[in-house]
């Protein structure tokens, strides 16, 4: 246990940023953490080399905020309002999340792993079991659509 709990504060602040990059509120970010570290530490004894604890747990992260966000999506889509719309503020991290929203699932996934997280390409490759040459191009796209769709808003 202690060896868990030491391996999870060291990677907790990266964990709750990028989970709320991904989910985009704290509450959902909070939550998604929390049963991640809930799942890792039930399934920690079966990890073999404990120095892959930080990918690891990344993963079971991603995993659960995908499942989380599809689940969102099905609840949003069986009660939506057309009354009812969102028009986020003029803060920065509003925009940006605006921005994040435009991107493909896997795209934003690539690009807050590597900005908000800090992991380098053949990291996010290992953790998405992807080539890392895939990851790279997936980066830079999606880089390209997010400088394309900032000049294009600030234009309007």
């Amino acid at each position: 246990m202690e060896r868990f709990m030491e391996l999870y504060e060291a990677s907790y602040k990266d964990m709750y940023r990028l989970a709320y990059y991904y989910m985009g509120n704290a509450e959902d970010a909070e939550d998604a953490v929390q049963e991640t570290a809930l799942t890792a530490y039930e399934h920690f004894a079966r990890l073999k080399n404990k120095e892959a604890f930080r990918p690891w747990i990344f993963k079971i992260l991603v995993n659960h905020c995908k499942k989380s966000l599809k689940k969102r999506k099905r609840q949003e889509f069986l009660k939506e309002d057309p009354e009812i719309s969102y028009e986020p503020g003029p803060t920065s991290q509003a925009e940006l999340l605006e921005l994040l929203g435009k991107l493909g699932e896997e795209e934003r996934l690539i690009v807050t792993l590597t900005v908000f997280g800090g992991y380098r390409g053949e990291e996010i490759a290992r953790i998405l079991n992807k080539n890392h040459n895939t990851i790279r191009s997936k980066y830079r796209r999606a880089l390209k659509k997010l400088k394309q769709e900032y000049i294009r808003e600030e234009r309007f």
